[in-house]
């Protein structure tokens, strides 16, 4: 019986190992950069086609290779990063295993021209499918230039199973960003089909990172830097109102290298807490500067995720730094109890008398304000401080729905059953029909909903979640129409888009231009907003804009239809009536009207209930129960 075990190929073994290693352009970009960077480059260019699928070239101007150190590069395990297992413990480097050369020439074409600065000529490797093809002398520029051609050539099933150019060109975005925010002090380019996307300059941490996200950064960062035996934390922090559901940038870097690590996260979020709203994520860009024998970061091969030896001690003094920073922009006051022997300065007091006592707290003069009045607001969007008068001088003999309302506010019942009105509530699925014999008069009950009486008892509807609805629908049919009025502003603003969201904005601009934004491309990422659709008058349109295009990268993905979906989602969420707002009753008229006017009067697009019945029954079974 003959054997069956047989050592494979080291072409295969090296396809194998690829897989693992390079997954898709931005592992090849990856790999290539860091390179580079342990080269000592202080320019690094990155050039691809077709978001990576056709070539992918990375230039830099490092120390270069011989013409020996050239080939020897190619084979598995070679490297010059370390020589024992307890370098694994001292690394200075971003690469050491001697697999990413290898990996990426197994599944692609590779050209390789590398010149030392001593050497009069250089080297230019030919590799295919990880077959050297030919080595000859070549005349080049001082360090490495590679060229990697038709990725996954060999691999036709990896190579099908790649994203669109669009998706595939964020994520080189993504894994190009992860290196450029940790070495400021080198140049990078990143060009895409012959368009620059990227040029940075060396500089410093902060400018480096408004480079790569915009300038509207450079206000909202706040600094830490904490120095202990045990670490060092450096980097920044967003200020609290910079908080959004989507696209903040949330980075962790030690010793020079990204890593993803949810148990820091938690301490950056409960840092927050209390000052974000559930849900929101505020951007934050911390940099760990540990021992490298306290921490291991040959665990995945993407060297993301590292072990920390000390990690809990870490945990507390990361959460401390964040408090710290946010609470000295917050000017949080402080209690000074070392106050002995120091002179008691009066407060000045210009009208003096015989009873003026130093030690009597002297009250300061109060500004009444209105925070919620813009001029620019729709009369239907008018809000005014005083809403509990305006109930109170609601005729209630009139309103057939007060009654009903009361109930909510102070229901005698329920600390004698212990029973809820949730639990009475019935989440009737409403109907066109469950507006018959509807009262004309309604009841607004704490700004946020309306209350009406029907036919079947007493409907709860919470305004802002209709609002949403009949806001989604009409955007809808209008970035399927392409038909949307559009509101010219007297004073354009200027909106910059981050190099990250610029591969999506082209495919996001119809869209707009269908809801009814009017933008101008001013060059590098720049519009001039010269319009906004109608009824969004008085709110921040711009950052409307940011959220906008970080909702289409977060779908880029999915279908023009779900896209067009996710779009007017979120403008009818931003343009939505808040809540607190008061309404008038012709005005709740109207949304009562528009909703059921809609296609699903029940609940909104993403699934939360709109409105609730209580029905006639209950409300009788209610009052009739013995006290």
């Amino acid at each position: 019986m003959t054997d069956v075990i047989q050592l494979l190929p080291d072409s295969v073994a090296n396809q194998i190992a690829a897989g693992e290693v390079i997954q898709r352009p931005a592992s090849v970009i990856k790999e290539l950069v860091e390179n580079a960077v342990d080269a000592g480059a202080k320019a690094i260019h990155v050039l691809v086609v077709d978001a990576g699928r056709t070539s992918i070239q990375v230039i830099d101007d490092g120390c270069g290779m011989s013409e020996t150190d050239a080939r020897l590069a190619f084979e598995r395990h070679a490297t010059s990063k370390i020589r024992k297992a307890d370098d694994l413990f001292a690394l200075h480097t971003m690469g050491f295993r001697g697999e990413a050369l290898p990996s990426i020439a197994a599944v692609s074409q590779v050209e390789l021209r590398t010149r030392r600065e001593d050497d009069e000529v250089g080297t230019c490797l030919q590799l295919s499918g990880s077959k050297v093809e030919s080595q000859e002398p070549c005349s080049c520029a001082v360090g490495s230039r590679f060229t990697v051609s038709n990725l996954f050539f060999n691999v036709p099933a990896r190579r099908k199973f790649l994203k669109t150019n669009a998706t595939e060109l964020n994520n080189i975005l993504t894994a190009f960003e992860r290196i450029v925010l940790v070495y400021p002090a080198i140049s990078f380019t990143l060009h895409s089909n012959g368009q620059e996307l990227m040029n940075l300059r060396a500089g410093s941490l902060l400018q480096r990172i408004t480079e790569v996200y915009g300038r509207r950064y450079a206000q909202e960062l706040l600094p830490i830097q904490v120095n202990t035996t045990l670490c060092q934390v450096t980097g920044f922090v967003a200020k609290p109102q910079t908080a959004r559901k989507k696209g903040a940038p949330e980075c962790f870097f030690v010793n020079g290298r990204y890593m993803k690590h949810p148990y820091f996260h938690k301490a950056v979020q409960q840092a927050y807490e209390r000052l974000v709203p559930t849900g929101t994520h505020v951007p934050y860009f911390i940099y760990f500067d540990v021992s490298p024998a306290d921490i291991d970061v040959n665990i995945h091969p993407t060297k993301t995720e590292i072990k920390f030896e000390n990690e809990q001690a870490i945990w507390q003094l990361l959460m401390a730094a964040v408090k710290d920073a946010i609470g000295q922009f917050c000017e949080v006051p402080q209690l000074e109890f070392d106050t002995e022997g120091k002179p008691d300065i009066p407060v000045y007091n210009p009208t003096p008398s015989a009873s003026y006592n130093p030690s009597t707290p002297v009250s300061t003069p109060k500004v009444a304000t209105n925070p919620q009045y813009n001029p620019f607001d729709t009369p239907r969007r008018k809000a005014t401080p005083d809403w509990e008068k305006l109930y109170a001088d609601l005729p209630t003999a009139h309103n057939p729905a007060s009654a009903g309302a009361a109930l909510f506010d102070n229901p005698p019942h329920q600390q004698a059953t212990g029973t809820t009105t949730r639990d009475m509530m019935a989440e009737e699925i409403a109907t066109p029909h469950s507006l018959s014999e509807k009262s004309p008069v309604h009841y607004q009950y704490k700004g946020r909903y309306i209350m009406t009486a029907v036919k079947s008892g007493l409907m709860v509807i919470d305004q802002c979640r209709a609002d949403v609805r009949i806001r989604y629908e009409q955007y809808l049919v209008q970035l399927q129409t392409r038909n949307a009025d559009t509101q010219q502003v007297l004073f354009p603003e200027v909106v910059q888009f981050a190099p990250a969201q610029m591969p999506i904005l082209e495919k996001v601009l119809p869209r707009l231009s269908a809801i009814g934004f009017d933008l101008t491309n001013l060059g590098q990422g720049s519009y001039a907003v010269n319009g906004i659709p109608t009824g969004i008058e008085g709110m921040n349109y711009v950052q409307l804009l940011h959220d906008m295009v970080d909702e289409a990268i977060h779908h880029e993905g999915d279908s023009a239809e779900e896209l067009n979906r996710a779009l007017a989602l979120g403008m009818a969420r931003h343009a939505a009536i808040p809540q607190g707002q008061v309404l008038t009753n012709d005005e709740m008229e109207n949304l009562i009207n528009e909703l059921f006017a809609c296609g699903n009067v029940n609940y909104t697009p993403d699934g939360r209930p709109i409105l609730a019945i209580l029905p006639q029954h209950d409300i009788e079974q209610l009052l009739d129960k013995k006290q």
